[in-house]
């Protein structure tokens, strides 16, 4: 089957890096480097919750136009911080915690698998992250894409269809050509419902103790990994 796939694109956040102890671990440090106390646990998880929401503001107004994810992630820290409690911050310093995100850690198996099947496929990311934040994470993190793709280019979030159509159709290739990486099953239905391949790699300490779904495939995916070394070998690489 493999020999049909042009192109591997993947989710970032929670299949490619580990947002949550990447987050916690750097805005800790800065806190007591800054003498702000706070419960930086509390603000990761919590402004993850407010993703979703934020983008589905975004599908709910196009008269507004698109609002990159950078931009939702500024929108969303400072109230989430008054929440809180999370007190004398400037904001230079909600700028930093924002930039964050660019910089998170890859799953300890991400790079030298992604390496293993660059060999063989075209590979990038597919991400709601904007282009700035995913080319800024790349050089961070020593993802080796080929190219960046993300729904900046499209004016639209997964699990739009301009997402996964618009992202074969950039690379040349029809859908059926090209296969999505994820860890979350969601993202994969979506994906297989516009034609493209499929391939499940479970994160299960993405969300850490708060995670409830995902812990394995519950559709009908082309692949399942282990990590990305295992796809890699499935997918002779």
């Amino acid at each position: 089957m493999s020999s049909n796939i042009k192109a591997l694109l993947f989710d970032v956040f929670g299949t490619v890096v580990d947002w949550r102890s990447s987050l916690i671990a750097n805005f800790t440090k800065w806190g007591k480097a800054k003498g702000i106390d706070g419960d930086w646990t509390a603000l990761v998880d919590g402004w993850r919750q407010a993703y979703m929401p934020s983008m589905d503001e975004v599908r709910k107004h196009p008269e507004r136009g698109f609002v990159i994810l950078d931009t939702l992630q500024r929108q969303s820290i400072e109230p989430l911080c008054a929440k809180l409690g999370i007190k004398g911050l400037k904001p230079e310093d909600y700028d930093y915690l924002t930039r964050g995100w660019h910089s998170l850690d890859p799953w300890p198996d991400s790079v030298s698998g992604l390496t293993r099947m660059k060999k063989k496929f075209i590979i990038g990311p597919l991400s709601n992250g904007n282009v700035a934040l995913l080319t800024n994470m790349a050089k961070a993190a020593g993802l080796p894409w080929d190219l960046v793709l993300s729904a900046e280019i499209f004016g639209h979030y997964k699990p739009d269809a301009e997402t996964y159509l618009g992202s074969a159709k950039i690379l040349g290739l029809a859908p059926e050509q090209v296969m999505l990486v994820a860890a979350h099953n969601n993202d994969l239905a979506a994906a297989q419902s516009y034609g493209l391949k499929t391939a499940f790699v479970a994160r299960p300490t993405e969300y850490g103790p708060h995670q409830v779904r995902d812990f394995e495939p519950d559709g009908k995916w082309d692949f399942v990994g282990r990590d990305f070394n295992d796809l890699a070998g499935q997918l002779g690489c």
